[in-house]
Formats: structure tokens, C-alpha cells, sequence
């Protein structure tokens, strides 16, 4: 999650007043720049359209505000529940770091229990890990850490310094990484989506829940992926203690994944997957992105938003799916 807050590591932790007071006009600047770099209607690659529903599928409990995309793998056309708002890009926050994670993996596969190579901490990924204004993940510099490790870190905690330390490893610099996404976005068919970092902290990173799905269904493919994002926590690198999973959800639901991201002028998004069963009682995987709750509030207010429409979304398609496929037998 893009929001102001000491590191995700269990108890408490003093931060300075002048820290706080920092962090304070980074949120009150970053809400004046979100609103004056939120793309118009039409930005992007193509005209904004209107999100069209599945009409098996409109009696769902769709959020009534920003952006929302569902899908359920294996059903066809059937599956494709649809879209919900006006699909005008709009930035995603840390749901950023799904595509900071699919560049890593793709040029650097890992298969079920491999680690990966050592990747060496330098001072700026150390350096950031102590900031009080954006989430990051404590790290020292010239510590020694795995590929897997630091895609955990990367999206478990959400470590802004981690996707930064992972784009410079990759391809030496964020404005050559964000080239790489962007190629990448265009690949998958992502036409009204623009990456400007690997960290999704700045509102110049947009997209649509449209967009994003299309990411989601590809990323969900990598086993490894699917791992990392329906563990509950990871091990702190650098002190004792575990770094709990910023998606709420997990757990519940069926939910087994994905990515947060949430700040002022974002509002909270959430990227999701979902295993359910239908009328068979096989288990089918769902998709969703929600975008855009509660913007202009605080990154928490907007992220309890994200959850919530979510999760009521999540149980309406659970059921939704046992009647829809018991009905079609």
C-alpha cells in the first residue's frame, strides 16, 4: 500500500514528530498533485468507455463508485461478468507492484521451490527502509537477499523500496524498468494503462480495472506468483518478528490473493483471487479488481472501502456461481 505508516513489523514503534509532520505534507501534496495529474476522460490509448455487466450477473453487489472488473476462469463467455464504471485510467497505488512482479518473473523464472539469485541491498534500497511518508520494508545495505525473498517483500508488506531495488537490479535504473512495463502492459493488451515507476507511490501510474484484469489472469498463471500472494506473512530480513500480508482478505472467502494499493488520490484499490465452488462442487477461480473507493479520503479510509465492497462482491459471485451452474446442468 502507498500510505503513511512505520513498517509493517509486529508492535510498536516510535517515529519522530518532525517524521510525522513530513508526512503529513507529503499526503496533503500528493492529493493536490493527484488531483491536477488524473487523466481526463479519453486519456490513455483509446476513448474511455462505460463498464457493460453480464446480464446473468447484474443483481451482484457492484461498488456503486470507481471502477470494477470480474471474471470466472474456465466458464467462457459465461465467465466474463463484466465491468462496472466508466473506464477512464486512474491511478492504482501499489496494485502497481502485480506488474513490477510479472517483469521480474519474466526475465528471471523461477520454478516452484527455487530461490533465485543473491541480489545485494545497496544504500539507497537501505536508506528508503526508514522512511515514515510511504510503506517500506527494513533492509540493510550490502545484505544478501534471494530473488523469491525479495518478491516477498516486494508484495507481501508492499515495500516501496523493495520494487525500486528490483527495477534497478533488473534493468539499471526506474525510468528504464518502467519502459520494460510498459512494453509489457502493451503485450497483454493493456491499452489504457501507463506505468511511471515500479512502486506505484506517484498518481502518474494509471489504469483501468479492465486493464488490470487482463494482468491478473496472466500473472495468476506463474506458480510462484500464486505462492508469494496467499502467504498470510513473511519473515522480517533485518530483525526478528514477521511482516504480516497487507490484503485483509486473504483467507476469507476463498480469497487467495492479491495486491493492495491505496492512497489519497487513488482511494483504495484492491486486485483479488478467489477460489469457488460451483454447482458441482469444483472449485473455480475468480478474478476481480476494484478501483477507485473512496478517493480524496485518507489511504486507510480508502482501503477499508476496497475491502469491503470486495468482499461483499466476492461472496455475491460464490453464490452466483452455484446457482448459474446448477441451474445450466
Amino acid at each position: 500500500m502507498c500510505l503513511v505508516r512505520v513498517p509493517g513489523l509486529r508492535g510498536p514503534r516510535q517515529v519522530k514528530p518532525a517524521l510525522l509532520a513530513a508526512g503529513a505534507v507529503v499526503l496533503i501534496i500528493a492529493a493536490v498533485l493527484g488531483a491536477s495529474l488524473l487523466p481526463p476522460s479519453g486519456a490513455g490509448s483509446g476513448p474511455s468507455t462505460a463498464g457493460s455487466v453480464n446480464s446473468s450477473a447484474r443483481s451482484l453487489p457492484w461498488p456503486r463508485e470507481g471502477q470494477t472488473s470480474v471474471l470466472v476462469e474456465g466458464l467462457g463467455a459465461r465467465g466474463e461478468l463484466g465491468t462496472k464504471g466508466t473506464q477512464t485510467p486512474v491511478p492504482i497505488a501499489s496494485v502497481t507492484k502485480v506488474m513490477t512482479a510479472y517483469v521480474i518473473l519474466r526475465a528471471h523464472p523461477l520454478r516452484a521451490g527455487e530461490s533465485g539469485p543473491d541480489i545485494t541491498v545497496d544504500q539507497q534500497a537501505a536508506a528508503e527502509s526508514v522512511s515514515s511518508v510511504e510503506s517500506s520494508v527494513p533492509v540493510r545495505e550490502g545484505q544478501r537477499l534471494s530473488e523469491r525473498r525479495l518478491l516477498e517483500l516486494l508484495l507481501i508488506p508492499s515495500g516501496n523500496n523493495i520494487a525500486r531495488l528490483l527495477a534497478r537490479w533488473d534493468a539499471g535504473s526506474q525510468e528504464a524498468f518502467a519502459k520494460k512495463m510498459n512494453r509489457a502492459a502493451r503485450a497483454l493488451g493493456m491499452r489504457r494503462t501507463t506505468y511511471t515507476s515500479a512502486s506505484g507511490l506517484a498518481p502518474t501510474t494509471t489504469s483501468t480495472s479492465a486493464d488490470q484484469l487482463k494482468l491478473a489472469r496472466q500473472v495468476m498463471r506463474d506458480e510462484v506468483f500464486r505462492s508469494i500472494v496467499a502467504m498470510p506473512s513473511t519473515t522480517a530480513p533485518d530483525r526478528p518478528g514477521r511482516i504480516s500480508n497487507s490484503n485483509a482478505l486473504l483467507g476469507t472467502a476463498g480469497v487467495i490473493g492479491v495486491k493492495t494499493g491505496s492512497s489519497t488520490p487513488a482511494g483504495g484499490n484492491l486486485m483479488w483471487a478467489a477460489t469457488a465452488p460451483d454447482g458441482s462442487g469444483r472449485d473455480r477461480l475468480v478474478l476481480g479488481v476494484v478501483l477507485r473507493q473512496a478517493a480524496g479520503t485518507s489511504p486507510q479510509q480508502g482501503l477499508q472501502a476496497a475491502f469491503a465492497h470486495s468482499s461483499a462482491l466476492i461472496k455475491g459471485v460464490r453464490q452466483w456461481l452455484k446457482t448459474t451452474e446448477a441451474g445450466t446442468r
